[in-house]
């Protein structure tokens, strides 16, 4: 039996030694994949991907190189390639301002002598630059949530990461993992002193590509012998024939390779066909071979001032910015441009009030990638597509001698996998780049808005204000503190920080600050008393109803997000902290909805000016520049957008949850003034009318307190809110709808038509003890003359509350006072001789 027991106890101890030793094991192994798994999770960033190709990294490019200035200009009068100073320099030089090093690529003639050089970049000693890097200076240090996306290959400027006070020119220099961010200077001075030279610059960098660019027709593709290299034949433009017809040349445009989206950013593929411009402008500079390489494409066409079409008609125009981002599959590939503009009679005068150095708002939106190699969508049934602001200026082409567009974006952009910086870009830098330009895979609508009240400046005696300067000044505020996420090191998406909310937030503040400006300033007030009938006060008068409207669009129900009115205070030294803060909350996003989703805005934005009488160009473009079989354009949408009525385009939820939220917000005085007349002109048309006909009688409900106020919460989710949704709210098109007068009264006729046949529809149904009353003549026509009461007062205001208190009152009081409880016969209610 010992022996046994003996046996037994050495099994056990055998058994928990082997359990034991395969929980170690399995410890060890969750341990090491605990490891692993970030770095098995980690994906490369498209910048990554493609910064690995000897084309697209800086050193492919010679820094001393000339061409041909008869066939080639340069992008700027200065150009070159910013570098993130060392912290151990930083801190060596210890100067206060903001500074990186600038390798000159190119320069005026003036200082041509400091191309292939490594100097000093700062700013001009001005007041307003130390507030401007005051306001956007930040320590980064980057949280968890910062780390875990870069393993989802998102770029974030690591190289800043645990660094004090980083500030607007650091942080440019520091967007993307390598030194290769390249910029033109304007307004850029050089100081010498005994030991150096420096550059000195009052506004920020623009980002561009490639350091010269030339006009030229694309003829065929020309390869080396071997393949490696996309050699085309191109003809320059010849400004004395006015046509391409000048000098041969083979160029080189490298073909980009496919990334993690499944395609390349560009293709070649069959570009030497592209039927969407005659002419391209290109942009690069020679490798070392001497050969020029393209490294972005803009179709000339596009910027040229000669629209496909010019819409006049109001109507025409109505349709027109409901309809212009419809994609048929036959767009592919093409561009087209149209014109609005209802302010003269002859087209060839619409066009010629487009004037040398006149300057334009642009209302940036880009579409989806749809096809074999179709984006993943980020919200259910919506896509989703991306927003920005511009300006757009008139300049002169040195190539052409004509008048053409000139774009910049003032990019409010997330971090993201290509490696695209929240700054602002040329045109060529952030459509036409063929490392990570949209103008080759996605539907992008340029809509260019011109509007004298905005971008003229307003000169009071010795005082100026500029709308459009205070506007760029806040969107250059917003791209700093996206690129360093507030400290964080990362720029997300939601619903309440985006682009287009935090652009919004920028024209937001820029309002506030200039009428704050304006009320502040008693010199700028006598001015404008003084001269009421001054060309300058008018245009003046229409920025004030403008900022009014734009306050109403941007803050749709009348609450100021808590983040944005911080921001303002601390940006204009109201408040007693520098700080500012995003509020990521859903309330936040509903307090600023209708900026939710790019398109919708950029919709309502062209429709706010276009009543404002603005002109209005749309460059549309849809996969322009090779082509690539497995991708088509896709329009961006509204919120569940693609969900549609059958056999239509109609996007119905969207619709509908528009028309809700559009109308839920709180009301003004105006508007209660206008409810508290509407009940007025009721009550003087039906109690008269009541009491002649017997229906109505003075009968008051008996019944406790308590009774009355749960009757009235009752009436008040039945009929009142219940009905006006439906009958009003979701039937009728929102007064900010863009819709002709004619198509309005239909859909109002058609709502009280159904108002009034659903009383005694519903009495023979759902509701029984409404019959015979809902049955009888007069109960209808008081119902039609409320109907018609609450739809006259939607069309004025807008409100849902408004009506809801009118439909609410009327039935309270009939019920409680005029004998409508006794013509209901409700059971367990007495009625008061």
């Amino acid at each position: 039996m010992h022996l046994l027991k003996l046996l037994k106890n050495r099994r056990l101890t055998n058994t928990s030694r082997f359990h034991l030793q395969l929980f170690a094991i399995a410890l060890i192994i969750c341990t090491i994949l605990g490891f692993l798994q970030p770095l098995l999770a980690s994906q490369p960033s498209h910048y990554l991907i493609h910064s690995q190709q000897s084309f697209n990294q800086p050193q492919y490019y010679p820094l001393t190189q000339t061409v041909n200035p008869k066939l080639y200009q340069p992008v700027g009068n200065w150009v070159g390639r910013l570098i993130l100073p060392k912290a151990e320099e930083i801190k060596e030089i210890n100067l206060k301002s903001d500074w990186v090093w600038f390798e000159v690529q190119h320069a005026p003639p003036p200082a041509e002598n400091l191309i292939g050089k490594r100097v000093r970049l700062q700013w001009k000693n001005q007041a307003k630059l130390k507030s401007y890097v005051k306001a956007v200076a930040k320590d980064v240090n980057f949280t968890p949530a910062t780390f875990n996306s870069q393993k989802q290959g998102i770029v974030h400027p690591q190289r800043l990461n645990n660094r004090f006070q980083v500030k607007p020119l650091q942080s440019l220099a520091a967007a993307r993992t390598n030194n290769d961010v390249i910029v033109t200077l304007d307004n850029a001075e050089v100081v010498e002193t005994e030991n150096l030279s420096y550059i000195e610059i009052d506004r920020e960098p623009i980002l561009t590509t490639g350091r010269f660019y030339g006009l030229v027709d694309i003829i065929k593709q020309n390869n080396n012998q071997d393949n490696s290299q996309q050699l085309f034949k191109i003809r320059h433009f010849n400004s004395e024939s006015n046509k391409f017809d000048g000098d041969e040349e083979t160029i080189y445009i490298p073909q980009q390779i496919i990334d993690t989206r499944g395609i390349a950013p560009s293709t070649t593929n069959k570009l030497e066909e592209s039927t969407a411009t005659k002419g391209w402008y290109i942009y690069g500079a020679k490798n070392q071979q001497g050969i020029f390489t393209v490294q972005a494409l803009a179709p000339h066409a596009l910027f040229q001032l000669k629209p496909d079409a010019i819409i006049t008609e109001t109507k025409a125009a109505q349709n027109y910015l409901k309809k212009y981002w419809q994609i048929n599959p036959s767009d592919k590939g093409t561009l087209t441009k149209t014109l609005i503009d209802s302010t003269s009679a002859k087209s060839e005068y619409r066009v010629s009030q487009w004037r040398e150095g006149d300057k334009a708002i642009i209302l940036n939106v880009f579409g989806g990638i749809g096809g074999k190699k179709a984006e993943s969508l980020g919200v259910p049934k919506t896509i989703t597509g991306h927003f920005a602001f511009g300006v757009a200026e008139i300049i002169r082409s040195p190539f052409t001698k004509k008048l053409e567009f000139d774009i910049k974006y003032h990019q409010v952009y997330a971090h993201n996998p290509d490696g695209i910086i929240s700054a602002t870009h040329t045109w060529a830098n952030y459509m036409g780049n063929l490392q990570r330009g949209w103008l080759f895979t996605r539907p992008v609508v340029d809509i260019i808005v011109k509007f004298a009240p905005v971008t003229q400046d307003y000169k009071f005696d010795n005082i100026t204000i500029s709308p459009l300067t205070e506007f760029e000044r806040q969107l250059k505020i917003m791209m700093a503190r996206y690129r360093v996420g507030d400290g964080t090191g990362s720029a997300t998406v939601t619903p309440a920080t985006s682009c287009i909310q935090d652009s919004s937030q920028a024209l937001y503040a820029a309002i506030k600050i200039i009428k704050q400006k304006i009320k502040s300033n008693p010199k700028i007030q006598s001015w404008l008393q003084t001269h009421p009938n001054h060309p300058q006060t008018l245009r003046f008068q229409q920025l004030t109803f403008l900022s009014s409207t734009l306050e109403k669009q941007l803050l749709p129900l009348g609450i100021i997000r808590s983040d944005w009115e911080s921001s303002i205070n601390s940006l204009a030294g109201i408040s007693d902290t520098e700080e500012t803060f995003r509020d990521s909350s859903i309330w936040a996003a509903l307090t600023s909805w209708r900026t939710i989703m790019p398109r919708q805005a950029q919709d309502e934005l062209a429709t706010l000016f276009w009543k404002q009488k603005a002109k209005l160009w749309f460059l549309q473009t849809y996969q322009v520049g090779g082509w690539n079989r497995q991708i088509i354009p896709l329009a961006p949408t509204p919120i569940l957008g693609q969900i549609k009525l059958p056999f239509t385009n109609v996007p119905i939820l969207s619709i509908l949850l528009n028309r809700i939220l559009a109308s839920a917000f709180i009301p003004t005085f105006h508007d209660w003034l206008i409810g508290a007349l509407a009940i007025l002109i009721y009550i003087t048309i039906a109690l008269p009318f009541g009491f002649s006909t017997g229906f109505l009688q003075f009968k008051r409900w008996v019944a406790t307190p308590l009774d009355y106020l749960m009757f009235a919460l009752r009436c008040l989710i039945t009929p009142a809110i219940t009905e006006e949704l439906i009958f009003r709210v979701l039937l009728i098109p929102h007064p900010t709808e863009v819709i002709n007068w004619q198509k309005w009264s239909l859909w109002a006729a058609l709502s009280l038509f159904l108002f009034v046949i659903y009383h005694p529809l519903n009495a023979k149904t759902l509701y029984k003890d409404g019959y015979p009353t809902f049955m009888q003549p007069i109960f209808l026509i008081l119902a039609a003359l409320l109907g018609i009461t609450c739809t006259i007062t939607y069309a004025l205001t807008g409100s849902l509350w408004i009506i809801i208190c009118i439909h609410w009152l009327v039935v309270v009081l009939w019920l409680t006072y005029f004998g409508g409880m006794e013509k209901l016969e409700t059971n367990n209610l007495r009625v008061e001789n």
